[in-house]
């Protein structure tokens, strides 16, 4: 299990990112969180298969249909304290 923090900017907040991003880790099996920050971004934590991983920060370069990602930063992290993937509050 590799776990990451990354960022995502561009214009993905108002677009159902969140909500495409839950269901993106949901399928592929990838536990964590995703919120918005006040700065326009947002800030996921993921963790997971590598292969399962990988999939889901490539598909976050696209995100969803009216999302347009500008740049993604990617730290490692610790792993989440639990199982499965969820939407937190905003920050």
């Amino acid at each position: 299990m590799t776990a990451r923090r990354v960022v995502i900017a561009g214009q993905v907040q108002g677009v159902g990112y969140r909500e495409w991003m839950e269901r993106e880790a949901t399928r592929l099996g990838v536990h964590g969180w995703v919120r918005n920050r006040r700065d326009g971004t947002v800030e996921a934590l993921v963790d997971g298969d590598e292969a399962a991983v990988q999939a889901l920060l490539s598909a976050c370069r696209r995100g969803p249909m009216l999302a347009r990602v500008m740049t993604i930063t990617e730290d490692f992290a610790e792993p989440p304290g639990e199982p499965g993937f969820f939407r937190l509050p905003s920050i």
